[in-house]
C-alpha cells in the first residue's frame, strides 16, 4: 500500500499551505506534491472539510490545482514586493508584470466563483459539509483566501522561510513580526545547529 503523502500544514492560512505543496520553490530541486489526482484528493482529504474524499472526485482538476496554485503564489509574491518609489522599470518589463498580475488574477477569480462547501445539518443535528463537486469547491475556498489575504492587512505578515533550500510562505502571528522560519521545529532546528556547528568548528583549541 502507497504511504500517504506528508503535506505540510501551519503556514497560518488554507492558500498558503496550497501553495507549499510545490517544495523547494525556487532552488534546483522543486518538489511537486500535486502530480496526479491521487496526490490532489489525499490534499482536499486532509486540508478540506471532509474526512477523505475519493481519488475519482479529484480527476481532472490536478492541472487546475497545479495552476491555481502558481497563481496565487504570483499574486501574494506581488502583494508581498510592491515596487518602491523612483524604482524605475522599462516598458517591456512594466507589461510582462502586468500581463502576469492580470493572468493570475483572471486564474484566481474564476476559480473563486466556483461554489464552495455548505454546511448542513443531518437528522442528528451534527455538521455536515455537502458539495456537488468536492475537489473544486475546496479549490474555491483556497482562491477566495488567497482573495482575503492579499487585499487585506495580514498580507504585511506573509514572510518568506529564511532558509535557502525551503522558500516556503508563512503568515507571521508573532508579536513583532520577525519571526524568520516556516517552522522552528525543520528549518529552524536545522539553522540553529547549522549555527552551533560553525561555532564550535571555529572555536580555537584550548
Amino acid at each position: 500500500m502507497t504511504p500517504a503523502p506528508s503535506f505540510r500544514s501551519g503556514s497560518g492560512r488554507l492558500c498558503l499551505d496550497f501553495i507549499r505543496t510545490l517544495r523547494h520553490r525556487g532552488t534546483a530541486r522543486p518538489e511537486e506534491e500535486l502530480p496526479d489526482p491521487a496526490a490532489l484528493a489525499a490534499w482536499v482529504g486532509r486540508f478540506g472539510p471532509w474526512e477523505s474524499v475519493p481519488e475519482a472526485a479529484a480527476v481532472g482538476h490536478d492541472a487546475q490545482a497545479r495552476q491555481l496554485r502558481e497563481a496565487i503564489h504570483t499574486l501574494v509574491a506581488a502583494a508581498r514586493e510592491p515596487v518602491e518609489g523612483g524604482t524605475a522599470l522599462t516598458a517591456a518589463l512594466t507589461a510582462a508584470l502586468s500581463t502576469a498580475l492580470s493572468t493570475a488574477g483572471d486564474t484566481v477569480n474564476r476559480i473563486a466563483a466556483l461554489p464552495v462547501p455548505a454546511p448542513q445539518l443531518d437528522g442528528s443535528g451534527r455538521l455536515r459539509w455537502l458539495a456537488a463537486a468536492p475537489v473544486p469547491a475546496v479549490l474555491a475556498l483556497i482562491a477566495r483566501d488567497a482573495v482575503d489575504l492579499v487585499t487585506g492587512p495580514s498580507i504585511d505578515r506573509v514572510h518568506e522561510c529564511a532558509d535557502p533550500d525551503c522558500h516556503a510562505l508563512f503568515l507571521d502571528s508573532s508579536r513583532p513580526g520577525t519571526r524568520r522560519w516556516c517552522s522552528m521545529n525543520t528549518c529552524g532546528n536545522r539553522a540553529k545547529k547549522q549555527t552551533l556547528r560553525g561555532r564550535s568548528v571555529s572555536r580555537p583549541e584550548g
